[in-house]
């Protein structure tokens, strides 16, 4: 099976969805317990429950992200072993 993205897309797509994964849970976390950095000011959303069941679900959808990309690294690694043999 070949690769549908460069090696360079690949492991771009799995830096910026590790990164999403950890930013967003942080900020997921502290909808969800209700922080007052989130949730202190009259502008902010009233549910922080709901909010971060939201941004939880963008976690889940950078999760599937980060395994796509992976597996089209690991396509990209497994290709070059190939062609060294």
């Amino acid at each position: 099976m070949k690769p549908l993205f460069s090696a360079f897309t690949a492991w771009s797509c799995i830096v910026l969805s590790v990164f999403a994964i950890i930013i967003l849970t942080a900020i997921g976390t502290l909808f969800k317990i209700g922080h007052e950095s989130m949730l202190g000011s009259i502008n902010d959303p009233e549910d922080g429950k709901s909010v971060a069941a939201t941004v939880f679900g963008a976690v889940v959808v950078y999760i599937g992200f980060l395994v796509f990309c992976s597996g089209q690294a690991w396509l990209h690694s497994r290709q070059r072993s190939v062609q060294l043999h």
